[in-house]
């Protein structure tokens, strides 16, 4: 069942505040993220992290931005002057532009004036936050080409390639949730997942689709990774290769404003994945019997699931390391992309049966067990060619000039000079040494 849409004809002067409001909110949470992170990867790495500078080190975080400010900003000479100023533009109204069709709460009362804390709610709003995540490409693309250096064209091609690439995962996520929710309309999604997970439903759960779509759920949350340019997928900006990739010739305010954007992206793909999967401004069960989530108090919930995620951002980077580019992008295109597709046409399978009345009752959950068991099957018994990633061939002979730039052996493989010297292990010799 698909909740009524909703009919938003707020005064231009209410549209207005909640405009101002959102940019005040977000530019103020970015201060409070850049700490938060700080602290949180200080006692994940067992040091304490900022603690001067103000209350809990707050002030370093303010310090750093009157520092950016501040700071001169100048550009090498050899740089093209208006794309270099217009790509860190783009970059930052595009992260922006999502939290206009983001529903922050219910319906509130503001000035006397009854309306809903979400400053638009467009039919298509969920593909305006596609297209919004879709147009900060061109602000790193031009980064880098603008600044005519070529670690910056290498780390803008890189994060093109990168953020296309994990787009096309997301936004087949995003289908699964428009099928099953019958509306793009992100009003209306939140709405849908407010409804009865089961008929009586006498311990109020509600139908949050990161349960019910799962395998979008999951795609959803790498994906968000990989978009969002961040460890372990920082390779446009991996320091030990491209120095900073893009923004290597940047400096000053126009600098700050690529730092800034990167906090806000991410906070932005967790208000996403918070509006999409974890029932937007809904309460979390069971605390929603405690406090509600009408009203102002909507807002209280979305802030607590947005910075949940933001802390799972941070997680992610202080625990895995970066990966190889290969891996990264075999990642997306060769099992995200495909999983995703194969769920979506499940996901419809289902919709229409069930549309039609085929497909009611305990059924419909049996079916969607034995697909997910299906799927976990194919992820983890899935079959290889038997060989481990990495291993060379030792049959062949190893030339370590063959692409032009000497390269050491891989395990298994023997420099000719050096073979009654020393060689390369594999695991196998390692456990025949230990036998």
């Amino acid at each position: 069942m698909t909740p009524e849409p909703f009919v938003m004809n707020d005064p231009w002067w209410i549209v207005a505040i909640k405009a101002i409001g959102i940019v005040i909110l977000v530019l103020t949470w970015q201060i409070i993220n850049v700490w938060f992170e700080r602290r949180v990867l200080g006692k994940m790495q067992q040091r304490k992290g900022p603690i001067m500078n103000g209350p809990f080190g707050l002030g370093q975080t303010l310090g750093d931005g009157l520092k950016f400010l501040l700071k001169e900003d100048f550009a090498p000479g050899m740089v093209d002057r208006v794309l270099y100023t217009l790509a860190p533009v783009i970059a930052g109204v595009s992260a922006f532009t999502a939290w206009s069709v983001i529903p922050m709460g219910g319906q509130v009362t503001m000035f006397g004036v009854e309306t809903r804390l979400q400053v638009a709610d467009l039919p298509v709003s969920a593909l305006v936050l596609l297209a919004a995540a879709s147009t900060a490409v061109y602000g790193f693309v031009l980064a880098g080409y603008s600044s005519q250096s070529p670690y910056s064209l290498l780390g803008s091609m890189r994060s093109s390639a990168q953020m296309i690439s994990y787009e096309i995962s997301m936004g087949l996520s995003y289908v699964a949730v428009f099928l099953y929710a019958g509306s793009m309309s992100t009003g209306q999604i939140v709405e849908a997942q407010g409804l009865p997970l089961f008929g009586a439903n006498p311990l109020g759960l509600q139908q949050w689709y990161w349960l019910l779509l799962l395998p979008s759920f999951v795609i959803y949350v790498i994906s968000m990774l990989g978009e969002s340019n961040r460890v372990p997928f920082d390779l446009p900006e991996c320091e030990s290769e491209l120095v900073s990739g893009h923004i290597t010739e940047y400096t000053g305010f126009r600098y700050a404003i690529f730092y800034l954007t990167e906090y806000i992206n991410m906070t932005t793909l967790s208000a996403v994945v918070t509006t999409l999967f974890l029932g937007g401004y809904k309460a979390i069960w069971p605390l929603g019997f405690i406090i509600p989530d009408t009203g102002w108090w909507g807002l209280l919930w979305f802030v607590i699931k947005v910075q949940l995620m933001i802390f799972f951002f941070v997680w992610v980077r202080a625990s895995l390391p970066r990966f190889r580019y290969d891996q990264f992008m075999n990642l997306g295109w060769k099992w995200l992309i495909p999983i995703s597709l194969a769920w979506v046409m499940v996901i419809a399978l289902l919709r229409g049966l069930t549309n039609h009345g085929l497909l009611q009752g305990p059924m419909l959950w049996i079916i969607i067990g034995v697909v997910f068991a299906l799927l976990l099957a194919v992820m983890f018994l899935g079959g290889g060619n038997g060989k481990v990633d990495g291993m060379a061939d030792v049959d062949e002979p190893f030339d370590a000039f063959a692409g032009g730039y000497p390269v050491p052996p891989m395990p298994g493989q023997t420099l000719p000079e050096l073979a009654d010297v020393v060689h390369g292990t594999t695991e196998t010799d390692d456990r025949k040494d230990v036998e």
